[in-house]
């Protein structure tokens, strides 16, 4: 009679080709290719703040016209929506719609 094997943790066995995520072991994989850059080399953030404000301004101006009219349109409906609110709801526009009351 033959003891029951060890249970593992689902990872796989010895024959497999990627053995687990993050596993450094295992050997390189063919046809992948990985390029790098010296940190001292990257300078990701050299003038960006004077190529934004150049670039970013042409870049918003050419897309006002998508955000700038709806938002028009919503904001003057809100301010119109609120104003006849406030009206509906004084003693004036009490008096002007039921007259007799």
């Amino acid at each position: 009679m033959r003891p029951t094997e060890i249970r593992r943790s689902e990872m796989p066995g010895p024959k497999v080709y990627n053995l687990w995520w993050g596993d450094k072991g295992v050997q390189k994989q063919k046809g992948i290719v990985t390029y790098s850059v010296s940190p001292f080399r990257q300078r990701a953030a050299h003038n960006m703040i004077t190529n934004w404000i150049f670039n970013g301004y042409r870049r918003l101006s050419s897309q006002a016209i998508y955000w700038v009219i709806p938002f028009a349109l919503g904001y003057s409906t809100y301010a119109w929506a609120k104003r006849y609110d406030e009206w509906q709801n004084s003693k004036a526009a009490h008096v002007a719609g039921h007259g007799a009351h």
